[in-house]
């Protein structure tokens, strides 16, 4: 299939909840918790590409905290919906570089040990009103 019909099928796929932002984009003056959760939220194992809606429970983190010369923070949450049914947990590690957040994607191990607390912004952010 080509041209004008894929491009239709393009647009329609697009307009699905898939391919917008989980989270709308924090405002500048957003504070950095709100801001960790937009970033996590746009994860894909935070289901950023899901077509199911998606419920987060019982969300925390942890930070901030430093390793190796970097400040880090760990999200984790629950998330029901994708499997009926069935909760699947889902965590990320956000370092936080001079006020410009960004995901460790190779190093998930050293959220073991910090103490975590509860994370309503998460749930806020991610689940529909």
């Amino acid at each position: 299939m080509g041209g004008p019909a894929r491009l239709l099928l393009l647009g329609l796929a697009c307009a699905l909840p898939a391919c917008t932002p989980r989270a709308p984009a924090p405002s500048p003056g957003a504070t950095l918790r709100t801001r960790i959760a937009a970033l996590a939220l746009a994860q894909v194992d935070f289901g950023s590409v899901s077509v199911i809606p998606i419920r987060f429970e019982h969300s925390r983190i942890s930070g901030p905290f430093e390793d190796g010369g970097r400040t880090l923070y760990c999200v984790s949450t629950r998330m029901k919906g994708r499997t009926f049914g069935k909760g699947e947990r889902a965590k990320a590690v956000i370092r936080d570089t001079g006020g410009v957040l960004g995901v460790v994607s190779d190093d998930e191990e050293i959220c073991n040990g910090h103490r975590t607390e509860p994370f309503p912004e998460l749930e806020t952010l991610g689940n529909p009103a």
